[in-house]
């Protein structure tokens, strides 16, 4: 009688994901450049989703080996330029500010030294400001 009833399996704690040393990553994703491969049969063949095995290739393609290895995001040449430039711009900014504060410092203590002489010539000294 439970040779009529389909075996089900039950899948008990909690699933962890997959840990796959570089040298496992890039042997799947070389796997992949081969004439006539297939993304699909190659993931099917070592158990990796095709989605995980696509992102491998794009990261190995856009950063190589140091991109799958640290699992991250690779930034284009193009982008890094933009960023230095932009980083350019602001430390420019920064050094016409600094020196806007100088300048506005000593103006200040110029003026510091002049106010008692000032007050002591102004018409208002009698309280009536």
């Amino acid at each position: 009688m439970s040779d009529d009833y389909p075996t089900v399996e039950v899948i008990t704690g909690a699933g962890r994901r997959r840990h796959w040393p570089i040298e496992e990553k890039l042997r799947i994703v070389e796997e992949t450049l081969q004439p006539g491969a297939t993304i699909s049969a190659v993931a099917r063949r070592n158990g990796v989703a095709p989605n995980l095995l696509y992102r491998w290739r794009r990261l190995m393609t856009e950063g190589g080996a140091v991109a799958v290895q640290a699992d991250d995001g690779v930034t284009g040449n193009a982008e890094v330029r933009k960023l230095e430039e932009r980083v350019r711009e602001l430390e420019r900014q920064l050094g016409r500010k600094t020196l806007e504060v100088e300048i506005l410092k000593e103006a200040l203590g110029k003026a510091r030294a002049k106010k008692p002489s000032l007050l002591a010539r102004s018409p208002l000294t009698d309280g009536s400001r």
